[in-house]
Order: C-alpha cells, then structure tokens, then sequence
C-alpha cells in the first residue's frame, strides 16, 4: 500500500503564542504518524485545502522549501524501499529518512574509505579509488568539499576537464562509475543525503562506448589446446607454457580471472569440485571442474605441500603474506603471461589480440553459441556486466552450470 506524504497544521495543539505547529503528516494502511517542522504558524495564514501557506504569510517562500525538502526526503526513502522491494513501517521510514547526515568532506570520506578497502584486502577495488582521488586532487587541487557539492554542473566541469585532459570516453566513463559508487556507499554511511543524488539526471551511461569483441570460437579454442608451445622457442621457456595452461583453466572453469586462479589453495579443491572466495567481491564461487582443468592442476600439484599452499607456483604463502605483496605479484604475473598469450595469438594468425581476458569472453560466447540459455551465462562480460553476471551464475543450481560447461569443448 502507498503511503501518502503531506504537511498540515497540527490544530488539535495550540501553542502560548496562539499558533499551531506544522507537522509532516505519514499516513499508510489506515496508520498516521506525525513529525513536527519545528515552525508554527497561526490559523488565517494556512490553506488547508493545499497543505500550503497562503501568499500573504511571512517568510512564505521559505517555509515552501522546507516543506518540499522534507517532502522529498520521505518520498525518496519510500522509493528506495519500493526499489529494494522491501516492507516498512512508518517507524522504520521515519528513523531512516529523519537520520542526520555526517558532516565529512569528500576527501575525508575517500580516504576512509581507502582504508576499510585495503583493511578487507581488496587491494585491486582500493586502487581504483585510488586513482580517482589523485583524478579529484588534480581537479580541485582540494579535496576539502562536501558531497552537497558534487551535482550535476560539478559533473559536467568534471567531463569538460577530462575531455580537454584526453581521457576518452571508456575511461571517462570508469572513473563516474568510481565516484557514483563512492557516493551510494556515502548515503549508506550518512554522509550524503539522497536527496542531494546528482546521477538520477547526470547519466553515467553516456559515456560508454561500444567494446570492441574479445572472444575466440570453439574451433580457435581447439587449435590452441592442440598447440604444442614449445615449438615457439628455440630453447624451452616454462612460463610460455604455463600462460596457455592459464589461459585454457580460465576458459574451463566459469571464465575466472588470473588473480582467483592464482589464488586457488589445495584445500579449495573438493573432490573434482573447486570451491573458493572471489578476491574482488569476496563470494563464494563453487562449480565442478572440468576433466580438462583437473589435469592442469594435476600437472602443477606438489608431492609434499600444505593445505594453505597456492597450487600454481606464483604465490608462495610464507613469501607473499599481505594483501599488497599478493597484488603486487599477481600484477606482474598478469602483464608477462599476457605477453607470451599474445606470442601463441599471432602464431596460430587468431583476429585478436590472446589474453587472459579473451579467456572470460569467449567462455560466455562459446556456451551462448552452443545453445546454452542467455539466462544462466549473461551477453557479455566486460566490466559493466561482470556484476550481473556473477549474479546469474550465483542463481542456478550448481547441477545447471555443470551441465551447461559440458559444451566448451
């Protein structure tokens, strides 16, 4: 049931000077709860008909605004509830639309944020944020400004500075996307007020561009996995051989990226299952392994080792220990198996560039072409769906996404 949202003037309460108090009125399923305005006004200047102050009222145009800014405030939160699809009662909607805002600037609120990042060892998330407040600083030159101030002019100067600095519109695009998170995580926090929300009218998505296609078939897929690599040397390079094997696990098993392969432990592999905590998004992802895969990781399996221990030798668990030296590592790692992956890609003449990126695509592709239901694997993988994708893998039972990888090779 709706619930109705008006400003009255509390007559049944008269106050020593004579005036009564206006009063937010709440009214949903027949129960009504009252806020007071903090203000009163005597009888001859309100017009109950429209819950308005009539024209020869002083201070009229002040008391309308307030009476539209604590309007909008209930409405919004009341529209989050509906977006959320989740029940309340007037007593929930008042304790969290009546919530006063911390007062904390911009730069204030990124640096702690930062920090909770990095304390939850989402080292790749932190260094996004990162990057925008050395974009903000460079900007403002300041950081000392509230998000009151961060609306839809704001933006667009932001766009404007950007464009002449010669970000393109992708990169444009990341960086609104950094801060329109930052602000949503900051009404969670009570740090921004809803009501003050610049990206219902600032559109994020303008500035997305069309990506360009990233996936191999299924008869690229099989002429890499018949490719001996060796005979792309003349002396026999370990790591060559191990970007493919990356590579073709990734496409195995749900299109996981570099840095979740990396991370895999013996003690996540149960059985022919592999379960395991993504490093970006801390879910758990479980799904049964190929034979293909259990023979990549089969072939990297140490004799003597420790449950804890990472099965592919790039981390070692007594050398890299925090969360920086991890990411650090697997940086690294990335951008030399990206380049042998380009090696293998212009051997066998593939039209695109092999990376390990390529992998997580052309899992999606291959699975959609095959028949396989749009709704269990999403059209794309890039960044602005990988969300969405996750939560489409998430949904399914396990016996489902099982089923459907039986069709990769």
């Amino acid at each position: 049931m709706n619930t109705l949202v008006e400003v009255v003037l509390y007559t049944s309460k008269t106050l020593a000077n004579g005036e009564h108090p206006l009063m937010l009125r709440l009214t949903k399923e027949r129960k009504r709860k009252y806020i007071s305005l903090h203000l009163s006004l005597s009888i001859q200047f309100w017009d109950v008909a429209k819950g308005r102050p009539r024209r020869n009222c002083p201070n009229r145009e002040k008391i309308n605004a307030l009476i539209d800014q604590k309007i909008k405030e209930y409405e919004d939160q009341i529209i989050d509830y509906k977006t959320c699809d989740r029940d309340y009662t007037l007593q929930t909607l008042i304790s969290k639309a009546s919530n006063q805002t911390v007062r904390r600037t911009v730069g204030e609120y990124l640096d702690s944020y930062i920090d909770r990042l990095l304390a939850e060892k989402r080292v790749g998330n932190a260094k996004t944020f990162q990057e925008l407040r050395t974009l903000l600083i460079r900007f403002c030159q300041s950081l000392d400004f509230y998000f009151v101030d961060v609306d839809a002019h704001w933006l667009q100067q932001l766009t404007q500075w950007m464009r002449s600095a010669g970000y393109s519109d992708n990169s444009i695009g990341i960086r609104f996307r950094s801060l329109r998170a930052l602000y949503n995580r900051a009404i969670e926090d009570n740090v921004a007020r809803r009501s003050n929300y610049p990206f219902d009218t600032f559109k994020v998505s303008q500035f997305r561009e069309e990506t360009a296609k990233r996936a191999l078939t299924k008869e690229h897929i099989q002429q890499l996995v018949a490719l001996d690599v060796r005979r792309l040397t003349q002396y026999p390079k370990p790591f060559l051989i191990m970007s493919k094997d990356l590579f073709m696990f990734s496409y195995l098993s749900c299109g996981i990226n570099l840095t979740d392969i990396l991370h895999i432990r013996y003690c996540d592999i149960f059985g022919d299952r592999l379960s395991f905590h993504r490093q970006k998004t801390g879910k758990l992802i479980t799904f049964r392994l190929q034979p293909e895969a259990m023979q990549i990781l089969h072939k990297y399996r140490k004799e003597r080792y420790h449950p804890e221990d990472y099965i592919f030798p790039i981390l070692k668990r007594t050398v890299h220990i925090t969360p920086q030296q991890q990411y650090g590592r697997v940086q690294r790692v990335n951008k030399r198996v990206n380049r042998y992956l380009k090696m293998i890609g212009e051997y066998l003449h593939f039209p695109i560039p092999l990376t390990t990126y390529v992998a997580r695509h052309s899992f999606a592709t291959v699975l959609k072409r095959s028949g396989v239901s749009t709704s269990i694997i999403s059209e794309s993988l890039g960044h602005s769906s990988e969300k969405i994708t996750q939560i489409y893998l998430d949904s399914f039972e396990n016996s489902q996404i099982d089923e459907a990888m039986k069709n990769l090779l």
